[in-house]
């Protein structure tokens, strides 16, 4: 079992930081209230968490399926069009791959005049945003726990469904069309147009868990966002395109790369590991101070730690908001 002295912070953080969040069901942008958005430099006094279209967003796509050189829609019935996924199941374009929204997240005491970061988090199979990254594992919840000057975007992959597609993440320059989109809808969510210079430069960091690994691997590939990816963080969710993560890793020295287990993943973690250490890249098993932010680090959990809890449970209770604590450079003072 994880240790009650390591849970016991980050666990009061957490549900301050829950009880700032709209109810479940409930998406707001404060800003279309009569009352004046926060000129730039005031930190927001509420969260604005809001659903958001893009036209950047993985799905819908119609385009091909990179290193098999096929339709990703491969599948025709009258007027539907459907992708038949590895295992043969055939899954819906109208049911799966449409939802382009986005969830955005700016915690309560944001402030566009200090250095923030942008979080994006990759869910993995059988997901929606509200249901399972908002309201179950709690993904918004964690980054306001942080206490740091962050913000939360989360695109929507396959709707409720077993499935790992990049979508539009597959085309080069994909990731960078979309972290720019994400600057314009975070400026709109925030209200002041001001703000738009901080949520078009600032850092990003990618947070995939389970199936959310394939579409991190091709954004490292093809994004193009080399100059503000600050790092990646895996939870649970190496199973596999570990040559694309190696190269990235090898490229990337000054950046940080963590990968968190169970033993669902475990082979795949140390699979990289040996990979790693054959290009004379280091590794540690432990976020050992802050020298973790330029390195690798691989991080085994206790036994007991179940795959679809990780989010919430991982080598401590709420690992994103833990992760995020360590980024002293934006912590609000």
């Amino acid at each position: 079992m994880l240790c009650a002295l390591k849970r016991k912070p980050l666990v009061l953080g957490f549900f301050a930081a829950l009880a700032l969040l709209p109810p479940q069901g409930v998406f707001a942008a404060d800003c279309q209230s009569p009352a004046p958005c926060p000129p730039r430099g005031e930190p927001l006094k509420n969260a604005k968490t809001a659903l958001v279209e893009f036209d950047t967003s993985p799905f819908p796509f119609d385009g091909m399926v990179p290193e098999k050189d096929i339709p990703f829609l491969d599948i025709t019935t009258g007027a539907r069009k459907g992708h038949r996924t590895p295992r043969g199941r055939i899954l819906w374009e109208d049911a799966t791959f449409r939802d382009s929204r986005v969830l955005l997240h700016i915690p309560k005491g944001f402030d566009v005049a200090r250095p923030g970061v942008m979080i994006v988090f990759f869910h993995g199979h059988g997901a929606t945003l509200r249901r399972d990254v908002r309201d179950r594992q709690l993904v918004p919840a964690q980054v306001s726990a942080a206490g740091i000057n962050a913000v939360l975007v989360a695109p929507q992959f396959a709707f409720n469904a077993s499935d790992s597609s990049a979508g539009k993440f597959w085309e080069a320059g994909g990731f960078g069309r979309f972290i720019t989109e994400a600057g314009t809808k975070l400026t709109e969510l925030h209200g002041n147009p001001a703000s738009a210079a901080s949520f078009s430069t600032m850092p990003v960091i990618i947070v995939a868990y389970s199936g959310g690994y394939l579409a991190t691997a091709w954004c490292l590939e093809l994004g193009g966002v080399d100059g503000r990816l600050s790092g990646v963080v895996l939870l649970d969710a190496l199973y596999g395109e570990l040559d694309k993560f190696t190269t990235w890793i090898a490229n990337n020295k000054s950046k940080f790369f963590v990968s968190s287990f169970t033993d669902s993943t475990q082979s795949k973690n140390i699979a990289l590991k040996t990979m790693l250490a054959e290009h004379e890249i280091p590794a540690t098993n432990g976020l050992v101070q802050t020298k973790w932010r330029n390195g690798v680090t691989f991080l085994a959990t206790d036994p007991e730690i179940k795959h679809d809890d990780f989010v919430t449970q991982a080598w401590v209770e709420y690992p994103i908001t833990d992760i995020l604590r360590r980024l002293d450079d934006y912590r609000r003072k």
